[in-house]
């Protein structure tokens, strides 16, 4: 018996011409792991919305078929009714936090389904616990890396004990460890616990080792549905880019002049936390360099200081030329109501230069767009177009593949070293493939603040 399903699912948000969704019918089983794929923009975030009832009661739009979690109708039982039994992690972590402090958060639900006020601690704790966070339990959200957050929003989705578990993106900005205990630990759930788990994912090589079934989405179409091995046979054929291990070999460039260089340089926020402590960093005009390493050691605060957005505790940092900086949850930041509005903020207003950058990434043909009416994927290449218009010296990635799929990535590999010559660039990701296809160096930095190169 199936504990969730989609029979004839169509759906389209409002204003939108096309449909994210078509005619998608397909059932997911207690005790199952799904791992849904598609290209940015395919309708998977859709379809999990679809299950949580957010589609159509929270979008509004243009709704047609059935859709059904553990025997309720969603057309009937919105969002609310659907607590408790199927809880989802968003793609977008910093959407998802509504208190400042950690443990409030993850204990937030759990108070909001009326758990008893006794067990709420303990359970929340747990939850922190089961992925590793549970020594963040007392720390300020807004003080934490990305990828601390998604972890504390997945300990407070956890904490609910949902029969079914929906997961946008969740790895996207986790460190290879981190991502491999999420999986696991979604198997874990659908095993002992017989939880249904669908896991829209980027990075796909971990669900596809781990799931049992696999969905693939193309322009809002289910144009795949099958099991785990005949999935990577299908995608193997069709989409091979999803089923890669190694990055295409090419030539590599010598850095030539000194860009930014970090000497020495420390930071700590307001918590008084040490984020950095005496790291080095030095980037040459026509060199990209990978900066990695794990959730919370400073990764994102190394590439502001080199961005020129945070002055440093101690040490110095020396910059030439102009640098621009993608942020690793850009989408946030939208200022305007059209993409080419947005990538000519950035570029006086000069419409042919923003043309081109959004053609650079893909998007050309979605000039007239609202930014708020794309995929996360689409948006993360729209502030990729914004931040490369202007022709920088210094160009800052900051997880710039976070919601891209398998085939954008390579697209953007290709792009980044074909316009590697123009400036130096610094690429942070716990993406090791995507490091690995387009950097000229790795530079990883662990918890002891030291930048060692490899």
């Amino acid at each position: 018996m199936a504990l969730a399903s989609a029979e004839q699912l169509s759906f389209a948000y409002p204003g939108s011409a096309e449909p994210a969704l078509r005619d998608v019918s397909t059932r997911l089983a207690p005790g199952q792991v799904v791992s849904v794929l598609g290209p940015s923009g395919s309708g998977k975030s859709t379809l999990l919305r679809a299950f949580a009832g957010l589609v159509p009661h929270f979008h509004g739009g243009s709704f047609s078929g059935r859709v059904e979690a553990a025997g309720l109708d969603t057309r009937s039982n919105g969002p609310a009714r659907l607590a408790g039994t199927v809880a989802t992690l968003f793609q977008d972590p910093e959407d998802q936090v509504v208190f400042t402090r950690v443990l409030n958060e993850v204990a937030f639900g759990l108070e909001n389904l009326g758990t008893a006020p006794g067990k709420i601690e303990q359970r929340a704790l747990d939850a922190l616990a089961s992925v590793g966070a549970e020594h963040l339990s007392g720390r300020l959200v807004t003080e934490l890396s990305g990828g601390e957050l998604q972890r504390v929003c997945l300990a407070g989705t956890l904490a609910l004990e949902p029969r079914l578990l929906l997961l946008d993106e969740p790895t996207s900005q986790l460190d290879p460890p981190g991502a491999e205990a999420l999986v696991e630990l979604a198997c874990t759930l659908a095993r002992e616990r017989g939880t249904a788990v669908l896991i829209s994912e980027q990075r796909p090589a971990l669900p596809l080792e781990l799931c049992d079934r696999v969905l693939f989405l193309e322009r809002g179409r289910l144009v795949f549905d099958g099991s785990a091995a005949s999935g990577r046979d299908w995608l193997a054929e069709h989409h091979p880019a999803f089923v890669a291990t190694e990055s295409e070999a090419r030539p590599r460039i010598e850095p030539g002049e000194v860009v930014a260089r970090l000497d020495d340089v420390s930071f700590a926020y307001e918590d008084h936390l040490l984020v950095l402590d005496g790291a080095s960093l030095s980037l040459g005009r026509g060199e990209i360099v990978a900066l990695v390493g794990p959730n919370g050691c400073g990764k994102t605060t190394l590439a502001k200081l080199a961005a020129g957005l945070l002055d440093p505790l101690a040490g110095r940092v020396e910059r030439r030329g102009r640098a621009t900086y993608l942020s690793q949850d850009a989408g946030r930041y939208v200022v305007r109501e059209r993409a080419d509005e947005e990538v000519e903020v950035g570029v006086g207003g000069d419409s042919r230069s923003a043309a081109r950058a959004l053609a650079s990434v893909g998007l050309a043909g979605y000039e007239e767009r609202h930014p708020r009416d794309l995929s996360s994927g689409e948006r993360e290449r729209l502030a990729l177009a914004a931040v490369l218009a202007p022709v920088p010296d210094l160009l800052v990635l900051d997880e710039p593949t976070r919601g891209v799929d398998p085939e954008r990535k390579l697209e953007l590999a290709r792009l980044l070293r074909s316009e590697a010559g123009r400036r130096a660039t610094l690429v942070v990701t716990h993406d090791r493939l995507f490091a690995a296809s387009v950097a000229d160096r790795i530079v990883s930095l662990a918890f002891e603040r030291e930048a060692v190169h490899a």
